[in-house]
């Protein structure tokens, strides 16, 4: 199996997969919606992005190719290096493109563009719901075909003796008027068949967003939990050294630089529910920006300034 396959596999899980030294794949929900112009229907799905900025190495990916492989964590993070390093040599020359997930190629500046693939639905609430076209409900034509049917139908005046009423006449008015009522009903129809589809889209959303809410996803062999007593901060401007998805690596992270004499400690969980770890805070723009340019040069070439507002 390819590194391509694993990373598909977490994205039915997870809202971000990293892979280390080259980038994070990120998940956003969208809501089903409809084409009016085509007059088709899509279910909800995961909308797939890149972010070039998240290389940090947060253990999601290379535990789990760990574990399928049955190799150890090293031997795995040896596997994912080896193919990132074929990737960027690939995309250096021409478009390269990830099986099941998108394709990328350089842009005139260097950077990596990325276009996401629309055949594959992440959203595992949505399994089986694949795309449909309804026809557009058509009232005028069978307006018209009434209207011709009233102006065609002979109309005879009743003479003073009362005779009856001759049977083809009343044949054909009795079809006439079954013909006009047969339009209204199927009109009828068309309108109670198309707020049904709506209907039934909003109640297969409220379904999807009610499951979201109430997944949950287990790991095997979890780390243990870890109560982190995280005092407040003041300062706006934070020296990043990682942002990790378990906590227990956070914490073992600000434990390696309290011992090289950073001030380090845990900001808390971003929007990407990974937790920051930051080598120190500052209440100066300059302090932390000669900070940064410092740890640039004598520890980590990763390491990025967080600007916060409280």
């Amino acid at each position: 199996m390819t590194l391509a396959n694993y990373i598909s596999d977490l994205l039915y899980r997870y809202e971000c997969v990293i892979v280390p030294n080259f980038g994070g794949f990120v998940t956003n929900e969208i809501s089903a919606k409809v084409n009016h112009f085509t007059h088709t229907f899509y279910a909800p799905s995961k909308q797939l992005s890149f972010n070039a900025h998240l290389q940090n190495n947060d253990g999601l990916l290379v535990n789990y190719v760990a574990s399928a492989e049955n190799i150890s964590y090293a031997n795995a993070l040896e596997v994912i290096e080896g193919e990132v390093a074929l990737w960027k040599s690939t995309i250096a020359n021409e478009e390269f493109e990830i099986e099941n997930i998108g394709s990328f190629h350089l842009s005139a500046e260097g950077k990596y563009i990325f276009e996401p693939m629309n055949t594959v639905n992440y959203l595992t609430s949505s399994f089986g719901m694949n795309s449909y076209v309804s026809p557009a409900v058509k009232r005028i034509e069978y307006k018209e075909k009434v209207a011709q049917l009233d102006t065609v139908t002979p109309i005879i005046p009743l003479k003073e003796n009362k005779r009856k009423t001759p049977a083809f006449i009343k044949y054909a008015a009795t079809a006439a008027i079954i013909f006009a009522l047969g339009s209204v009903g199927w009109n009828q129809y068309q309108t109670n068949e198309y707020n049904n589809l709506v209907a039934d889209a909003e109640l297969q959303q409220q379904k999807v967003d009610k499951t979201i809410q109430e997944a949950t996803f287990i790991i095997e062999n979890p780390l243990p939990t870890i109560t982190l007593n995280v005092t407040k901060e003041t300062f706006n401007y934070h020296v990043i050294a990682g942002a990790f998805r378990e906590p227990a690596n956070a914490e073992k992270k600000v434990k390696e630089l309290v011992k090289k004499g950073f001030n380090a400690k845990i900001l808390g969980v971003n929007k990407w529910n990974l937790t920051q770890v930051s080598y120190g805070s500052f209440n100066a723009k300059n302090d932390a920006i000669n900070a940064l340019n410092t740890i640039k040069k004598s520890e980590s070439k990763d390491a990025w300034l967080l600007v916060k507002e409280y």
